[in-house]
Protein backbone atom coordinates (compact mmCIF):
# COMPACT_ATOMS: atom_id res chain seq x y z
CA UNK A 1 0.00 0.00 0.00
CA UNK A 2 1.38 3.22 -1.02
CA UNK A 3 0.52 5.87 1.31
CA UNK A 4 -1.30 9.33 0.04
CA UNK A 5 0.53 12.73 0.76
CA UNK A 6 -1.16 14.73 2.89
CA UNK A 7 -3.16 17.79 0.99
CA UNK A 8 -2.70 21.71 2.21
CA UNK A 9 -5.26 24.00 2.71
CA UNK A 10 -4.51 25.88 -0.70
CA UNK A 11 -4.14 22.72 -2.60
CA UNK A 12 -7.97 22.11 -1.53
CA UNK A 13 -9.00 26.01 -2.22
CA UNK A 14 -7.90 25.88 -5.58
CA UNK A 15 -9.61 22.66 -6.55
CA UNK A 16 -12.36 23.52 -8.86
CA UNK A 17 -15.57 23.53 -7.33
CA UNK A 18 -18.39 20.74 -9.00
CA UNK A 19 -22.09 20.91 -8.77
CA UNK A 20 -23.95 17.95 -8.82
CA UNK A 21 -27.00 17.72 -10.65
CA UNK A 22 -29.94 16.19 -10.62
CA UNK A 23 -32.17 14.74 -13.42
CA UNK A 24 -34.44 17.80 -14.73
CA UNK A 25 -31.70 20.67 -13.18
CA UNK A 26 -30.98 23.02 -16.01
CA UNK A 27 -28.47 24.59 -13.82
CA UNK A 28 -27.28 27.94 -12.81
CA UNK A 29 -28.38 30.86 -14.60
CA UNK A 30 -25.51 32.34 -14.42
CA UNK A 31 -23.87 29.88 -16.32
CA UNK A 32 -26.08 30.15 -19.43
CA UNK A 33 -25.20 31.59 -22.50
CA UNK A 34 -27.14 34.90 -22.58
CA UNK A 35 -26.36 35.35 -26.46
CA UNK A 36 -30.20 34.42 -27.55
CA UNK A 37 -31.56 37.14 -25.24
CA UNK A 38 -29.37 40.17 -26.48
CA UNK A 39 -29.23 39.46 -29.99
CA UNK A 40 -33.63 39.62 -29.39
CA UNK A 41 -33.16 42.85 -28.02
CA UNK A 42 -30.47 44.45 -29.98
CA UNK A 43 -32.81 43.45 -32.93
CA UNK A 44 -35.67 44.34 -31.61
CA UNK A 45 -34.54 48.13 -30.53
CA UNK A 46 -33.49 48.47 -34.36
CA UNK A 47 -37.18 47.50 -35.72
CA UNK A 48 -38.35 50.16 -33.62
CA UNK A 49 -35.67 52.60 -34.42
CA UNK A 50 -36.33 51.90 -37.73
CA UNK A 51 -39.68 51.89 -37.84
CA UNK A 52 -39.65 55.18 -36.14
CA UNK A 53 -37.46 57.12 -38.51
CA UNK A 54 -38.48 55.15 -41.66
CA UNK A 55 -41.24 58.39 -42.24
CA UNK A 56 -37.95 60.90 -41.73
CA UNK A 57 -36.32 59.36 -45.05
CA UNK A 58 -39.02 61.36 -47.49
CA UNK A 59 -39.33 64.20 -45.21
CA UNK A 60 -35.96 64.51 -45.58
CA UNK A 61 -35.93 64.14 -49.10
CA UNK A 62 -38.40 66.62 -50.00
CA UNK A 63 -37.33 68.92 -48.36
CA UNK A 64 -33.93 69.69 -49.92
CA UNK A 65 -35.80 68.73 -53.42
CA UNK A 66 -36.39 71.83 -56.11
CA UNK A 67 -37.41 68.60 -58.29
CA UNK A 68 -39.06 66.07 -57.74
CA UNK A 69 -41.37 64.52 -60.86
CA UNK A 70 -43.16 60.66 -60.91
CA UNK A 71 -41.61 58.09 -61.56
CA UNK A 72 -37.84 59.15 -60.42
CA UNK A 73 -37.01 57.46 -57.21
CA UNK A 74 -34.68 60.16 -55.79
CA UNK A 75 -34.97 63.78 -56.95
CA UNK A 76 -33.82 65.02 -59.63
CA UNK A 77 -32.51 68.92 -58.49
CA UNK A 78 -31.05 69.32 -55.00
CA UNK A 79 -31.23 72.94 -53.45
CA UNK A 80 -32.89 75.02 -50.61
CA UNK A 81 -35.77 76.35 -52.25
CA UNK A 82 -38.09 74.75 -49.86
CA UNK A 83 -35.95 76.39 -46.94
CA UNK A 84 -36.29 79.72 -48.36
CA UNK A 85 -40.13 79.35 -49.08
CA UNK A 86 -40.49 78.06 -45.37
CA UNK A 87 -38.80 81.36 -44.27
CA UNK A 88 -40.41 83.66 -46.66
CA UNK A 89 -43.66 82.47 -45.41
CA UNK A 90 -42.93 83.69 -41.92
CA UNK A 91 -41.68 80.21 -40.51
CA UNK A 92 -38.75 81.58 -37.99
CA UNK A 93 -41.93 84.02 -36.40
CA UNK A 94 -44.14 81.27 -35.94
CA UNK A 95 -41.26 78.74 -34.76
CA UNK A 96 -40.43 81.92 -31.80
CA UNK A 97 -44.29 81.97 -31.04
CA UNK A 98 -44.32 78.06 -30.47
CA UNK A 99 -41.44 77.78 -28.99
CA UNK A 100 -42.57 80.97 -26.40
CA UNK A 101 -45.84 79.81 -26.01
CA UNK A 102 -44.76 76.00 -25.40
CA UNK A 103 -42.50 77.12 -22.44
CA UNK A 104 -45.08 79.33 -21.09
CA UNK A 105 -47.31 76.52 -20.60
CA UNK A 106 -44.91 73.82 -19.46
CA UNK A 107 -43.61 76.34 -17.11
CA UNK A 108 -47.64 77.10 -15.54
CA UNK A 109 -48.99 73.82 -15.88
CA UNK A 110 -45.78 71.85 -14.39
CA UNK A 111 -46.29 72.91 -10.65
CA UNK A 112 -50.06 73.67 -10.54
CA UNK A 113 -50.23 69.93 -11.83
CA UNK A 114 -47.43 69.13 -9.23
CA UNK A 115 -49.13 70.52 -6.45
CA UNK A 116 -52.63 68.69 -7.39
CA UNK A 117 -51.08 65.35 -7.66
CA UNK A 118 -49.59 65.99 -4.01
CA UNK A 119 -52.53 67.05 -2.24
CA UNK A 120 -54.56 64.04 -4.60
CA UNK A 121 -52.10 61.34 -3.49
CA UNK A 122 -51.87 61.81 0.12
CA UNK A 123 -54.88 62.93 0.99
CA UNK A 124 -55.25 66.19 1.45
CA UNK A 125 -58.34 67.29 -0.73
CA UNK A 126 -62.22 66.13 -0.25
CA UNK A 127 -63.34 63.49 -2.39
CA UNK A 128 -60.31 62.83 -4.59
CA UNK A 129 -61.93 60.76 -6.81
CA UNK A 130 -64.57 62.89 -8.11
CA UNK A 131 -61.75 65.77 -8.39
CA UNK A 132 -59.85 63.26 -10.18
CA UNK A 133 -62.62 63.10 -12.30
CA UNK A 134 -63.31 66.48 -12.79
CA UNK A 135 -59.21 67.14 -14.06
CA UNK A 136 -59.96 64.64 -16.67
CA UNK A 137 -62.83 66.65 -18.34
CA UNK A 138 -60.89 68.80 -20.42
CA UNK A 139 -59.13 65.34 -22.23
CA UNK A 140 -62.79 63.66 -22.48
CA UNK A 141 -64.62 66.82 -23.81
CA UNK A 142 -64.17 67.85 -27.60
CA UNK A 143 -61.88 70.38 -28.03
CA UNK A 144 -63.85 72.03 -30.56
CA UNK A 145 -67.06 72.56 -28.88
CA UNK A 146 -65.44 73.19 -25.57
CA UNK A 147 -63.04 75.94 -27.05
CA UNK A 148 -66.21 77.90 -29.04
CA UNK A 149 -67.52 78.05 -25.07
CA UNK A 150 -64.40 79.26 -23.92
CA UNK A 151 -64.32 81.82 -26.12
CA UNK A 152 -67.31 83.68 -25.91
CA UNK A 153 -66.30 84.10 -22.44
CA UNK A 154 -63.49 84.81 -23.03
CA UNK A 155 -64.02 87.62 -25.37
CA UNK A 156 -66.92 89.35 -22.94
CA UNK A 157 -64.07 89.42 -20.42
CA UNK A 158 -62.22 91.48 -22.51
CA UNK A 159 -59.21 89.22 -21.75
CA UNK A 160 -56.51 89.55 -24.36
CA UNK A 161 -55.53 86.61 -26.85
CA UNK A 162 -52.51 85.86 -25.47
CA UNK A 163 -53.82 85.63 -21.94
CA UNK A 164 -56.71 83.64 -23.43
CA UNK A 165 -54.69 81.17 -25.18
CA UNK A 166 -52.42 80.34 -22.45
CA UNK A 167 -54.72 79.91 -20.32
CA UNK A 168 -56.64 77.70 -21.74
CA UNK A 169 -53.80 75.50 -23.16
CA UNK A 170 -52.81 75.44 -19.13
CA UNK A 171 -56.41 73.86 -18.30
CA UNK A 172 -55.93 71.33 -20.91
CA UNK A 173 -51.74 70.60 -19.91
CA UNK A 174 -52.98 70.06 -15.87
CA UNK A 175 -54.38 66.75 -16.65
CA UNK A 176 -51.29 65.20 -17.78
CA UNK A 177 -49.01 67.04 -15.44
CA UNK A 178 -51.39 66.09 -12.71
CA UNK A 179 -51.71 62.41 -13.12
CA UNK A 180 -47.99 62.20 -14.04
CA UNK A 181 -47.16 63.24 -10.95
CA UNK A 182 -49.88 61.62 -9.20
CA UNK A 183 -47.75 58.11 -10.21
CA UNK A 184 -44.69 60.24 -8.96
CA UNK A 185 -46.08 60.37 -5.35
CA UNK A 186 -47.71 57.07 -5.25
CA UNK A 187 -43.99 55.69 -5.28
CA UNK A 188 -43.12 58.66 -3.30
CA UNK A 189 -41.63 58.37 0.54
CA UNK A 190 -42.32 61.43 3.17
CA UNK A 191 -40.20 59.91 5.84
CA UNK A 192 -37.05 61.44 3.51
CA UNK A 193 -38.61 65.22 4.35
CA UNK A 194 -39.61 64.09 7.53
CA UNK A 195 -36.07 62.75 8.61
CA UNK A 196 -34.52 66.03 7.03
CA UNK A 197 -37.50 68.26 9.33
CA UNK A 198 -35.94 66.15 12.29
CA UNK A 199 -32.41 67.25 11.92
CA UNK A 200 -33.34 70.70 11.61
CA UNK A 201 -33.71 71.54 7.66
CA UNK A 202 -36.21 74.32 6.93
CA UNK A 203 -39.06 73.70 4.65
CA UNK A 204 -37.17 75.57 2.03
CA UNK A 205 -34.04 73.17 2.43
CA UNK A 206 -36.10 70.67 2.38
CA UNK A 207 -38.48 71.54 -0.76
CA UNK A 208 -34.45 72.28 -2.74
CA UNK A 209 -32.57 69.84 -1.30
CA UNK A 210 -34.98 66.62 -0.47
CA UNK A 211 -37.70 67.07 -2.51
CA UNK A 212 -37.16 68.52 -5.87
CA UNK A 213 -34.54 65.72 -6.72
CA UNK A 214 -36.52 63.22 -5.59
CA UNK A 215 -39.44 63.72 -8.45
CA UNK A 216 -36.85 65.44 -10.68
CA UNK A 217 -37.54 62.56 -13.18
CA UNK A 218 -41.41 62.99 -13.26
CA UNK A 219 -41.19 66.85 -13.41
CA UNK A 220 -39.49 66.75 -16.36
CA UNK A 221 -41.58 64.32 -17.64
CA UNK A 222 -44.67 66.58 -16.66
CA UNK A 223 -42.90 69.41 -18.14
CA UNK A 224 -42.52 67.70 -21.64
CA UNK A 225 -46.27 66.43 -22.09
CA UNK A 226 -46.93 69.95 -20.98
CA UNK A 227 -44.51 71.36 -23.60
CA UNK A 228 -46.46 69.16 -26.17
CA UNK A 229 -49.93 70.66 -25.59
CA UNK A 230 -48.51 73.77 -26.50
CA UNK A 231 -46.57 72.98 -29.33
CA UNK A 232 -48.63 70.95 -31.23
CA UNK A 233 -51.98 73.06 -30.66
CA UNK A 234 -54.29 73.67 -33.37
CA UNK A 235 -57.49 74.30 -32.89
CA UNK A 236 -57.38 76.31 -29.80
CA UNK A 237 -54.58 78.62 -31.60
CA UNK A 238 -57.06 79.53 -34.40
CA UNK A 239 -60.26 80.17 -32.16
CA UNK A 240 -58.71 81.90 -29.01
CA UNK A 241 -55.85 83.46 -31.08
CA UNK A 242 -57.83 84.80 -33.95
CA UNK A 243 -54.83 84.75 -35.91
CA UNK A 244 -52.59 87.20 -33.34
CA UNK A 245 -50.78 84.54 -32.38
CA UNK A 246 -49.53 82.25 -35.58
CA UNK A 247 -47.56 79.51 -34.45
CA UNK A 248 -45.95 76.91 -36.30
CA UNK A 249 -48.96 74.27 -36.77
CA UNK A 250 -50.99 77.38 -37.98
CA UNK A 251 -48.00 78.10 -40.73
CA UNK A 252 -47.67 74.42 -41.68
CA UNK A 253 -51.29 73.48 -42.30
CA UNK A 254 -51.80 77.13 -44.35
CA UNK A 255 -48.95 75.56 -46.44
CA UNK A 256 -50.33 72.11 -46.96
CA UNK A 257 -53.46 73.40 -47.99
CA UNK A 258 -51.53 74.58 -51.65
CA UNK A 259 -50.08 72.87 -54.33
CA UNK A 260 -46.77 72.61 -55.19
CA UNK A 261 -45.14 73.55 -51.58
CA UNK A 262 -44.17 69.98 -50.94
CA UNK A 263 -40.74 71.36 -50.34
CA UNK A 264 -41.49 73.81 -47.79
CA UNK A 265 -44.28 71.99 -45.93
CA UNK A 266 -41.61 68.82 -45.53
CA UNK A 267 -38.96 71.57 -44.07
CA UNK A 268 -42.42 72.98 -41.65
CA UNK A 269 -42.68 69.34 -40.73
CA UNK A 270 -39.22 68.63 -39.83
CA UNK A 271 -39.07 71.86 -38.06
CA UNK A 272 -41.90 71.06 -35.94
CA UNK A 273 -40.09 67.73 -35.22
CA UNK A 274 -36.87 68.51 -34.34
CA UNK A 275 -37.31 70.58 -31.44
CA UNK A 276 -39.32 68.41 -29.37
CA UNK A 277 -36.47 65.13 -29.94
CA UNK A 278 -33.70 67.89 -28.82
CA UNK A 279 -36.15 68.74 -25.60
CA UNK A 280 -36.75 64.76 -25.16
CA UNK A 281 -33.06 63.40 -25.42
CA UNK A 282 -32.00 66.45 -22.76
CA UNK A 283 -34.99 65.78 -20.41
CA UNK A 284 -34.08 61.54 -20.95
CA UNK A 285 -30.05 62.49 -20.52
CA UNK A 286 -31.16 64.00 -16.83
CA UNK A 287 -33.07 61.43 -15.63
CA UNK A 288 -30.84 59.30 -13.55
CA UNK A 289 -29.71 55.98 -14.43
CA UNK A 290 -30.93 52.64 -12.40
CA UNK A 291 -29.60 52.39 -9.52
CA UNK A 292 -28.52 55.93 -9.11
CA UNK A 293 -30.04 58.77 -6.59
CA UNK A 294 -31.32 61.80 -7.52
CA UNK A 295 -30.58 63.71 -4.63
CA UNK A 296 -27.45 65.36 -4.13
CA UNK A 297 -27.49 65.42 -0.35
CA UNK A 298 -28.37 61.34 -0.54
CA UNK A 299 -25.02 60.80 -2.48
CA UNK A 300 -23.02 62.76 -0.63
CA UNK A 301 -23.87 60.86 2.47
CA UNK A 302 -23.62 57.06 1.21
CA UNK A 303 -20.16 58.53 -0.56
CA UNK A 304 -18.82 59.29 3.12
CA UNK A 305 -20.06 56.35 4.50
Amino acid sequence: MTSQAPVSPAEILARPVTRIRRPGDPGSTLTRSRAPGRIVRILSSVLVAGWFLLPFVPLGLWAFANDWSFPAVLPGDWGFEGVGSAIRQGALPALGNSLGLSLVVAAIATPVGAMAARALTFGSVPWPRAVGLALLAPIALPPFAAVMGLNVILLRAYIPPAAGLVLVLVVMAIPYTTFTMRVAYAAHDLRYEEEARTLGASRWNVLWRVHLPLVAPALSRAAFLAFLVGWSDYVVTVIVGGGEIVTLPLVTASMAAGIGNDAAVAVLSLSAIVPPLILLALAGSAWPRRGQTTSPAFRSRGEQE
